[in-house]
């Protein structure tokens, strides 16, 4: 082969069209567990931190952060990573085998878009109050959370991330290559203030900020339900970090580690510096803890940081939205996709900013979806699968790919999917905080995602297979054979 041809599938491979052979991947273990360490230490981990000092003190929510991540994290992996690992496939072409072609994007859309929308909003609204507050130290003025100036700083932040995307990936990689340590090293420097001014029995023993209920069991389970949508907000991202990694379990485990322990640790420091400081924002806490000098140096840091997150989150969702887009949509110009991109999140902060105050209602609202997403995803790779997907099937002509399902749609996982996502809403109102009484022992998302793979599990088994749909014969992969180490022949 020429040259010329191996690097066309070499970009082609890089890019998410063709599946990544294992002498193609470069992570091993560590390398994956810092790259992920890397996206999961993010400035979000005080937000929702400071969301979990709202129901509950610092002793029952670090119980709280543990046990909502983990159980997150790991449901999320084993659908996404496993067979991104196995076949180097990019995780929105992978999703063709449950959703269908069309479906797949209407997945990405609710799933990628909406999220990806909110959390800029967020993290603009974070920006702004960085610098605001930072702005307010140095002049000994009050600052305004929500005054005119944090307001522009925001849209000027998604401004600036629209910019810097549009430009192209060079510099992004640089950028978290200086962020995630540093901010290691500021999460390190938080703590140790925090335990400068209180010692560590008088901080366990500090009360919730603002407990939703007169229930300090149930105000317990919504703080690990915060954190469960926090674990299960990774779903749309973690399979295409995967898809690098050397085999299946490089692709699994560095995630305990890097996602969990990571975003845990941020958490954690988020908690402690809300209940210590009365506060669950950090633009504010962090503006007290540690005198003016450490407050500008924190806030400045922090705004610089939510810049380099906004940017990740931005570039990765263009991605695949140009993966799983229509030829229409491909053949737009990058700057054009990323100026479209970037106005609904720019009027949510000109015309909704109070959705940072209340950011874990959205994220809440999110798990409802990812739970059920992991449910399916479950059920049909381990379950109706047995691990073995067609490759020849997955990158198929649209109408000629038994993937194809009913005009490029499979109702049953999406009948699944509402089905889960509306058991999560009966049980849990992430709205209201309203709850039935199942929620004090099984949580929403764990019901929600049992539930969707269920349905999509019985579903599949009584309609799809019969009509021949979705390639689930277990000679599926005869004519690619896929060995344990993940080794696929093309």
């Amino acid at each position: 082969m020429s040259n010329k041809r191996e690097n066309e599938f070499r970009l082609a491979a890089e890019r998410g069209d063709t599946p990544l052979l294992p002498k193609e991947r470069i992570w091993g273990f560590w390398e994956f567990t810092y790259a992920n360490s890397a996206l999961a230490i993010a400035t979000w981990a005080f937000l929702i931190g400071g969301a979990t000092a709202l129901f509950v003190g610092p002793k029952e929510g670090i119980a709280a952060i543990i046990i909502g991540n983990i159980l997150g994290v790991m449901l999320v992996a084993l659908p996404t990573c496993l067979p991104s690992g196995r076949y180097g496939l990019e995780q929105f072409t992978f999703l063709r085998s449950v959703f269908g072609g069309n479906g797949s994007r209407l997945v990405y859309v609710l799933a990628v878009v909406f999220l990806t929308m909110g959390w800029l909003a967020v993290l603009g609204m974070m920006f702004g109050r960085s610098v605001d507050g930072l702005i307010a130290l140095v002049e000994s003025h009050p600052a305004a959370p929500n005054g005119p100036l944090a307001l522009a700083l925001a849209f000027f932040s998604i401004v600036l991330t629209g910019w810097v995307v549009a430009k192209g990936p060079t510099s992004i990689k640089f950028f978290n290559m200086i962020v995630a340590p540093a901010l290691v090293i500021l999460m390190l420097g938080m703590l140790w203030m925090i335990f400068q001014k209180h010692g560590f029995a008088e901080l366990m023993a500090m009360p919730a900020l603002e407990p939703p209920t007169d229930s300090k069991h149930l105000n317990f389970m919504i703080a690990v339900e915060v954190n469960m949508a926090a674990g299960f907000s990774w779903w749309p991202y973690l399979g295409n970090l995967a898809r690098l990694s050397k085999n299946e379990r490089t692709s699994f485990w560095p995630n305990v580690v890097g996602i969990f322990g990571a975003a845990s640790l941020g958490e954690i420091v988020g908690l402690l510096g809300a209940a210590s400081m009365g506060n669950s924002d950090p633009t504010i806490w962090m503006t007290t803890i540690g005198g003016m000098v450490v407050g500008v140096i924190a806030l400045g840091f922090i705004a610089f940081a939510n810049v380099t997150s906004m940017v990740n989150i931005l570039y990765t969702s263009i991605v695949g939205l140009r993966q799983i887009a229509w030829d229409s949509l491909r053949a737009m110009k990058w700057e054009l996709l990323v100026v479209l991109f970037c106005v609904i999140p720019a009027a949510i902060v000109i015309f909704t900013p109070g959705i940072y105050d209340g950011f874990f209602i959205f994220l809440v609202w999110t798990s409802a979806l990812n739970s059920a997403l992991s449910g399916i995803g479950i059920a049909d790779y381990f379950l109706l699968r047995r691990q073995r997907v067609s490759l020849r099937s997955v990158f198929a002509a649209e109408e000629d790919t038994p993937f194809r399902f009913w005009r490029g749609f499979n109702p049953v996982a999406l009948l699944a999917l509402l089905a889960g996502f509306l058991v999560y809403v009966v049980i849990f109102n992430p709205q209201t905080l309203a709850s039935s009484p199942a929620f004090s022992v099984l949580s929403a998302s764990l019901p929600s995602c049992v539930v969707a793979g269920i349905v999509h599990y019985l579903l599949t088994r009584l309609f799809v297979i019969p009509q021949g749909h979705g390639d689930y014969q277990p000679a599926v992969a005869a004519s690619l054979k896929v060995g344990r180490s993940g080794a696929v022949n093309r």
